[in-house]
Order: structure tokens, then sequence, then C-alpha cells
């Protein structure tokens, strides 16, 4: 029998919630209801697990005690007692409540459409399916934005409510809706790929995004953006072999064996960049997968194309002029034109909450020979670091400033 701790349980609830979640919505049609029922469902994991050993089906376990608890939850109240005759959900566990205009066998597809209806605030459609199909905390989802938790608290809160007061239906919009939600979806399952990519723990939170992204991509194929996002995380992917040392540390893309990149997913996610070249339709998510194919073109950090790489970032930041991305333009730059150039850049920006802005900074200081100034910007971006691995690599990088001293 497998040994059962608080951190394994913790491995299966983000893997396993967001399907959990998106199953329960389905039947019950309550966002409340489904979220209490699989995080009463962990506590119960959390109990027996240690002594009865993990489920054959963790995820299936969850999901059944989940449905059973909201049931009871619903036998006690008059509104629930209306909801379980009006769906007959004893007699038919699988009935939808609401016609599937385009027939999909997927709940976290609907639930990603759900989260993104056009009724909520951009920010609320992110923020909401990136919490439930994610199975992040709203600490974890504030973070991503950088705003602070009690604002994302009642951002989430604002959403839940205006999806029960609009009647937003659970369901994928119909083929001419499409477009109209595309936007908010890609952002949903690009932030739900780099929630798993703090190690190799999150390779199921990383195949979901990868999964749902080929999802949309075969109800659009004809959406180069889309296209865009699959060659992005594709050839992302690729890398994470190589991405983290035997002990769980972080290696920076320069310094990653690139004998250990998968090369069947470079192949494939540049061959979709060749395709979205061709037709010339330009747009945030391809002009990142190109980025990231000029990388996995060089078969060293001393023979990539930098310059191709800044003109790329140069056309990014034309199609969305954020301070991120000027960050990220701005190692391009340092590569070319050298740390100094790129660190004035990179003081201009307002990203003082932002540990990468911090870490890009202390790199460059310490390329210039400024190490004290380095060592303070190595100290404010462990202090920031959202996961363990990304905090030990900075605070890595400040020791060795600190023994050369």
């Amino acid at each position: 029998m497998p040994t059962v701790d608080d951190v394994l349980i913790g491995g299966v609830f983000r893997e396993e919630s967001g399907r959990s979640v998106a199953t329960l919505i389905r039947i019950f049609g309550d966002i409340d209801l489904a979220e209490d029922a699989v995080q009463e469902a962990f506590a119960v994991a959390l109990h027996k697990w240690p002594t009865d050993g993990l489920p054959e089906n963790p995820g299936g376990w969850i999901t059944t005690t989940a449905r059973n608890r909201a049931i009871d939850q619903l036998r006690r109240e008059s509104r629930g007692r209306d909801l379980l005759a009006q769906v007959a959900l004893l007699d038919q566990p699988d009935q939808q409540l609401e016609p599937e205009v385009v027939p999909v066998e997927d709940d976290r597809l609907r639930l990603v459409f759900t989260g993104c209806h056009p009724a909520l605030s951009s920010e609320a459609q992110v923020a909401l399916t990136l919490r439930l199909l994610g199975g992040l905390t709203t600490t974890e989802v504030a973070r991503a934005f950088l705003v602070a938790e009690s604002t994302m608290a009642q951002r989430l809160a604002r959403a839940k409510r205006k999806i029960k007061a609009a009647h937003i239906r659970y369901r994928v919009p119909s083929p001419a809706e499409l477009p109209h939600r595309l936007r908010p979806v890609l952002a949903v399952l690009y932030l739900v790929y780099n929630a798993g990519a703090d190690g190799p723990s999150g390779h199921e939170l990383r195949a979901e995004a990868i999964r749902l992204t080929r999802a949309v991509a075969g109800l659009m194929p004809d959406e180069p953006e889309v296209s865009g996002l699959l060659a992005l995380l594709l050839i992302t992917e690729s890398r994470q072999p190589a991405r983290f040392n035997g002990n769980g540390s972080l290696v920076l893309l320069g310094e990653q064996d690139r004998e250990r990149w998968d090369r069947t997913l470079i192949e494939e996610g540049q061959a979709i960049v060749r395709a979205c070249l061709r037709r010339n339709i330009p747009g945030p998510y391809q002009v990142q997968a190109a980025i990231n194919a000029v990388h996995a073109d060089a078969a060293s950090v001393g023979s990539t194309d930098w310059n191709e790489i800044l003109a790329l970032y140069d056309q990014l930041r034309a199609l969305s002029p954020t301070p991120v991305v000027a960050l990220n333009r701005a190692i391009a730059l340092g590569e070319v034109r050298g740390p100094a150039v790129a660190l004035a850049v990179v003081d201009g920006l307002d990203l003082d909450g932002y540990y990468l802005y911090h870490a890009t900074r202390a790199d460059l200081l310490r390329r210039l020979g400024r190490t004290e100034e380095a060592a303070g910007a190595y100290a404010r971006a462990a202090d920031l670091a959202p996961s363990d691995p990304e905090r030990a690599f900075l605070e890595g990088r400040l020791s060795m400033i600190g023994s050369t001293d």
C-alpha cells in the first residue's frame, strides 16, 4: 500500500479538482455547491487516505465523494430537493441540465467556455476559470494577476454571483459565438499550463492545458491564435525534462542540457509555427511560439539568433504592449546590445511586485559587476518568488554572489 501524506493529496487536488468541479457543475448547475463539495471530499481524503491508502482511481473517488456530499446538502434544503427532483439525479447521474450547442464529451471544456462568458469582465473571466479549472487557491490566482488577495476574492465572488443571476448556461457556444469567446479562453489555458510549470509534479496540469488547447483547435481549426497557443505550449513543454536538475532545482534556459529536450514536441510545434507564418495573420501567441521556435533551433545558447528574437519581441510589443513583454524584450536586448542598455529599459518598468523583474535586474547588475546591488535584487526576487524551485534558484544565485565578494 503506497504511503499517503498531505503532499501527495495536495498533488491529487491540483491535478483532479478541476475535473471534479467541472463534473459537479454540469450535474448541479451551481458553482458554489460544486466547489464546496469538492473541498469537503478532499478533507475526507486527508482523513481517510493516510490510513486506507491511495484509491485506485483518486480522481474518481473525489468526484463520487463530492457528488454524494452535494446530494446530502441538497436533500437538507428545500431548494435542493426541488433541484434533485428536477434533474432526477439519483436515477440518472449523467443527465445534463442544458442542451449542448456544440456536442462535446468534456466537462472541463464546457467549464472553460462558461467561465469565459461575455457577461463577465475580462479579468473575471480568466480569474474564475483559472480558479475552477486549475485548482488554484485565491492567493495563487491573485499572484498570477499581480493583485491583492482580497481584491481577487471579491472579483471571484462577483463573477459567481453574475453567472447565477444571469442564468449563464453551462455549454460550449455555437460556432458563430466561438470567435467572440476566444481571447479569455486562450488566456485561461495559457495560465493553467503555467500553473503546472513549477516542477514535474505539475505534469498533469500542463498535459490538461495542452489537451484542452487541442480540443479548442478542433473546434476552431482556422483560428491562427489557437494554433499559436498550441505551438507555444508544445515547444515550452519540450524543455520540461531539462528544466529541473536531480534535486528539483530550477535550470535556466541557457544552462539546460538541450539533448534532453523532446524533439517530437519541438517538431510538432515548429510545424504549426510555419503554418501560422504562411497564414500571415500574426497574433501574440503566434509570435511567442515563433520566439520559442528560434530558441529550439539553436544547438547551444551561444548559437541563438538573438537578433531574430529581438525582432520578434518588437513585433510582440506592438501587438501586446505590456510591461511584462517589455521586460522579456529587455532580456533579448541585453544579449544584442549589452546589459547596460537592457538595464536602462528595465529600470523604467513599473513591475516592483513581480519577482522576474527583480531577477532580471539582478542578472543585469551582476553582469555589470555591480554585485552589491545585484545581491539586493536577488534577495527581493527570492522574497517574491511564487514557488520553492524558483526561490531556491534565486537564493542560490544570491549565495554565489556572496561567495565571490
